[in-house]
């Protein structure tokens, strides 16, 4: 505990074992008394077993004419309780300065809104989803199952279609060159949906003066309206199976190991050639 303490007389010596002191509201203190009492203190923090506590702190302040303040702290630096992460917290890194507030929002919204406003008008009477994407399956065995819009039509699914490459862009028809088709499925569903979407397609003329062959006719032109969703949605692909019994067939097969077992003979197929021919060169050596 803190006691404030009160010099009676004059500081002639230096020597604090010669002061004498007066306790506030305690009577008189001696100041040898307190150096006995520190003593007895540091033995029994020996016989505690805590050794030499660097915290275990006496400090004597003074001034002139001032009081005297006498203070004792024990401060004993003990680690946390578990095993926990040591704390090493930084609170210096001016994080104030580096805040981004988001107070214009509402105006960013806006602005968006009248940014698509301004798109759907310049790009009117076409669709605001813009140009028409095919039917793809997504990447990787874990996610085939779902399909999903792609980038644009293969140059032969524009062939079976009936479709110029050249003219497709200008119907609003996305094309792809580098896409391939790797099943013929794929191949008739992206046809199919290219001849709905002509049945459905209004075609202006450049100049309505002068129509030319494939646009449509006055009547068609009068109730056009400008689409505002996506062009033909794609409806998510969900085949719910019934509940039956486990064949024998399924128990004994992996579907797994199939897919991996094709997939060796697909990557050794040159290498396992290139042996079977070497082998056959040997034997033709061997009988000569």
């Amino acid at each position: 505990r803190a006691c404030a303490l009160k010099y009676d007389g004059h500081l002639h010596d230096r020597s604090l074992s010669q002061l004498s002191f007066s306790a506030v509201g305690r009577g008189e203190f001696d100041l040898e008394k307190f150096w006995e009492w520190r003593r007895y203190c540091s033995l029994w923090l020996l016989l505690a077993g805590l050794g030499e506590v660097p915290g275990f702190l006496f400090k004597v302040t003074s001034s002139w004419f001032g009081p005297v303040c006498l203070s004792n702290s024990l401060t004993v630096n003990m680690a946390p309780k578990g095993n926990n992460m040591i704390p090493n917290a930084h609170f210096h890194k001016d994080w104030d300065k580096r805040v981004k507030c988001w107070f214009d929002q509402p105006g960013r919204k806006l602005r968006r809104r009248q940014a698509r406003e301004r798109k759907a008008l310049a790009i009117a009477p076409r669709p605001i989803a813009g140009s028409l994407r095919p039917v793809v399956r997504c990447q990787t065995f874990k996610y085939n199952t779902k399909v999903r819009a792609g980038r644009g039509f293969t140059l032969e699914e524009l062939k079976a279609a009936g479709i110029s490459r050249k003219v497709a862009p200008t119907l609003g028809i996305a094309v792809d060159h580098r896409r391939r088709n790797r099943s013929s499925e794929s191949l008739q569903a992206n046809v199919q949906r290219l001849k709905e979407y002509r049945t459905k397609l209004i075609v202006f003329p450049r100049k309505l003066s002068k129509p030319k062959r494939g646009d449509s006719d006055e009547a068609e032109l009068k109730v056009a309206t400008q689409l505002a969703g996506p062009v033909l949605p794609i409806p998510p692909v969900h085949r719910p199976v019934k509940a039956r019994a486990i064949t024998e067939e399924e128990r004994t097969t992996s579907v797994f190991r199939s897919m991996r077992i094709a997939r060796a003979n697909a990557r050794l197929v040159g290498i396992r050639q290139k042996r079977a021919r070497e082998a056959a060169e040997a034997d033709v050596l061997k009988k000569k």
